[in-house]
């Protein structure tokens, strides 16, 4: 390519270095645009304290593998996740199955090593780290916008200017805030305790022998385990870890930084240490137990935007549409708005960028607000709290018919291809 047509590319700014930010990074550039991701990190991660396991559906496991260099690294770096079991445990401590879908085809992904894989496929020098968002100003014709940053190790504020700035800045988007000033995001009623139990070297402990008799199926199945009012999520990880995620019912917290996330303290630790022996089986409270920094989500999401671009700015990921963990949709929706955007932007070029946003939305809202619905709901079945149509749910005296809900595969477009993607 001519150095005159190198300059004439359209220049995309991604605000986000997540894994949203990463995967819009890809197909912008497969796009023909040139890309800068701004985050705020000072380096890639090489251990995520927001994030812990993660499940990949065959569409999203697809895309990825397209933007790697070698597409195996991603099977190579995952577990399958063949069976998805939801299976109830009563105050006796006695398990039995609800429900068992052994044609799920996802795979389980640890964040920072699929964060790994998607940045380390990238060309060089895309990514600008330790660069703060500070504000952005889209020009009176629509044709550019320019974003303000300060460089974190120097205080330096700098200006970038692009034709496209696309908002991967998460749940709690700053970008989205600019336009809907007046939305708040939607409290669930629970938190979320998470942890990933590391046994390497340790493969033929007590805890491991035991929790490997107690599920059966570990390394490929993904494992819900439903108690009154509570339940817990458990499964396998590559490289000898072992993801686990307890949710609990409680009041809205009066979080003090810009974050779902919380550090704990120890004693809020050994609390939780001393509540986990109320509910679940010994051989999983012993591998919570003997997880290191275990750290608290609290679980929020939104109600489904009515639009998710505004002149030449557009939101992907979390800040598009934020949702509860439920359906394994975050990663999911993530990598697929990274995909609709780039193929869009492709089709329409970037004469044309109103017509590649308004089809991005159009594609992409009716799936991701019956989407983040159907999580909201199927989070609040398994908690066992009120929905205006149905009791709540109590495994020990709910119907069969009531199991269904439960399943992943009722997702709203679960295995749904998008034309552009055909």
């Amino acid at each position: 390519m001519s150095e005159k047509s190198e300059k004439e590319k359209p220049k995309a700014v991604v605000v986000g270095g997540s894994i949203a930010g990463i995967s819009c990074a890809h197909t912008l550039a497969l796009a023909g645009w040139d890309v800068v991701v701004l985050e705020k990190s000072c380096g890639p991660t090489t251990g995520s304290p927001t994030g812990a396991g993660l499940g990949l559906d065959p569409l999203a496991q697809r895309l990825i593998q397209s933007w790697l260099h070698n597409p195996q690294l991603l099977h190579s770096s995952t577990l399958p996740l063949t069976i998805d079991l939801n299976q109830a445990t009563d105050s006796e401590k006695v398990s039995w199955t609800l429900t068992r879908d052994e044609n799920f085809n996802c795979r389980a992904a640890y964040w920072t090593d699929l964060h790994s894989l998607l940045y380390n496929a990238l060309p060089p020098n895309i990514v600008l780290w330790g660069h703060l968002f500070l504000s952005f100003c889209i020009s009176d014709d629509k044709k550019s916008v320019k974003i303000k940053v300060k460089v974190v190790q120097t205080d330096e504020e700098i200006e970038i200017v692009g034709n496209l700035l696309v908002a991967a800045d998460g749940s709690l988007s700053s970008i989205r805030q600019s336009f809907l000033p007046g939305l708040k995001l939607r409290y669930s009623g629970y938190c979320a305790w998470r942890g990933v139990f590391d046994f390497s070297g340790n493969e033929n402990s007590e805890t491991v022998v035991g929790i490997r008799r107690a599920y059966p199926e570990l390394g490929k199945s993904l494992y819900f385990n439903l108690g009154s009012g509570t339940h817990s999520v458990f499964y396998e990880l590559q490289n000898k870890r072992l993801n686990w995620i307890w949710y609990v019912n409680q009041p809205e917290p009066e979080l003090k930084r810009n974050s779902v996330t919380m550090k704990v303290s120890s004693e809020m630790v050994q609390k939780m240490h001393r509540e986990v022996e109320k509910v679940w089986v010994p051989e999983l409270v012993r591998v919570m137990k003997e997880t290191k920094d275990p750290f608290l989500n609290f679980i929020y999401d939104s109600d489904p935007l009515e639009q998710i671009f505004w002149d030449n700015v557009v939101l992907v990921g979390d800040a598009a549409h934020p949702t509860t963990p439920h359906g394994l949709r975050s990663t999911n929706m993530s990598v697929l708005d990274a995909a609709i955007l780039g193929k869009c932007l492709a089709k329409s070029g970037a004469e044309n960028l109103q017509s590649a946003l308004r089809e991005y939305q159009s594609t992409r809202l009716p799936v991701v607000s019956k989407q983040v619905l159907h999580a909201r709901r199927m989070g609040r079945i398994k908690q066992g709290l009120v929905l205006p149509d149905r009791e709540p749910f109590d495994p020990k005296y709910a119907r069969s018919e009531d199991y269904q809900e439960l399943q992943q595969k009722n997702m709203p477009f679960f295995d749904d291809v998008p034309l552009l993607l055909i």
